[in-house]
């Protein structure tokens, strides 16, 4: 790397912990107004924690396997399936040794059978986490169990609706690989805990990132796992698929693990420090966007979290050149 920009990456570093930014994570015990929410956390791009504020919602003393098997355990779900709890992350693919960024097997299966299937410690990871607004789409009869109406004070913030709102379910074995998603996040665990490991978007150039071939899971018919490659299309001048591949899709992917980083490859990664969240039932995080975030989840955990399109202000066009000199 050109010393200069590693000299102006280090100022950055420093500035930012001189200034105690991205360096902790406030905790309220009640919810903000809308100006104290903007100015403080907003505005600053801040996280902070709100404990214990659900009390409100029906979902916090109803959600629970045994609610959901007697209110629709005949209910079709759509559900993430992995070998390993790494939907959306890598994984080694044996046919070729290649490390691949691997997306999960989808399968359809009645609510019951989905919780049948948590309480299996050998068989595949289960995970409800399908991120397209699956609880406005698809769980209808839980939207009279939350009062979104809570967050106003957001709402009036962003000055939007949110684009998403979504259900998360799991196997404790379930893991979120770390990633940063473009979109303000208002998330709330309804039962049981989740682990967050964070870092802020200015920590960039040190998180190790690598552009990885892209693979699906598939599952033969001894129930077998096996990552499928996932070829890359070509269009013509109307926008419709011409050809694919030969050669694969590439997808960027953070390639260490904030479970047990390899320092002796990423030794750069030892300079920032992730900051460990715990978020229990009753609590909401405030998330902005572009914060590095890895998550965990105790079993059968129950979320729903509310995702904000971010606003495309100088923010990103800094972030965007910090991407493009990294890349150097």
């Amino acid at each position: 790397m050109n010393e200069r920009i590693k000299s102006a990456f280090d100022l950055l570093l420093n500035e930012a912990q001189d200034f105690c930014i991205g360096t902790e994570i406030s905790e309220l015990n009640a919810l903000p107004d809308t100006l104290e929410f903007c100015r403080e956390y907003y505005a600053k791009q801040k996280p902070v924690i709100f404990r214990n504020v659900l009390s409100s919602w029906k979902a916090l003393h109803k959600w629970n396997p045994e609610y959901f098997k007697q209110q629709m355990g005949s209910k079709l779900v759509d559900v993430a399936v992995t070998p390993n709890g790494y939907a959306d992350g890598l994984a080694v693919r044996h046919v070729d040794k290649k490390e691949y960024f691997v997306l999960p097997y989808e399968e359809k299966i009645t609510m019951e059978s989905f919780l049948e299937r948590l309480d299996d410690p050998t068989g595949a990871v289960y995970y409800i986490q399908k991120q397209n607004s699956n609880f406005t789409t698809d769980f209808p009869e839980l939207k009279d169990d939350i009062d979104t109406e809570i967050f106003e004070f957001a709402e009036k913030c962003f000055n939007k609706p949110p684009d998403a709102v979504n259900f998360w379910m799991g196997d404790e074995k379930a893991i979120t690989s770390m990633h940063k998603d473009p979109y303000d996040n208002i998330y709330c665990v309804i039962s049981g805990h989740k682990d967050f490991i964070l870092f802020p978007p200015h920590c960039l150039p040190w998180i190790p990132k690598t552009l990885y071939p892209t693979g699906v899971y598939k599952r033969n018919e001894n129930n077998q796992y096996y990552i499928e490659p996932v070829l890359e299309e070509h269009y013509n001048d109307e926008g419709e698929v011409e050809s694919i591949g030969p050669e694969p899709l590439l997808t960027e992917w953070i390639s260490i693990d904030p479970l047990a980083p390899d320092l002796a490859k990423y030794p750069q990664y030892s300079k920032i420090k992730p900051l460990h969240v715990r978020l229990n039932a009753g609590d909401v995080l405030f998330l902005p966007n572009y914060w590095y975030h890895h998550v965990r989840q105790s079993h059968k955990c129950i979320a729903v979290n509310f995702w904000y399109d971010m606003e495309y202000d100088s923010r990103y066009c800094y972030y965007r050149m910090l991407e493009e000199l990294a890349k150097s």
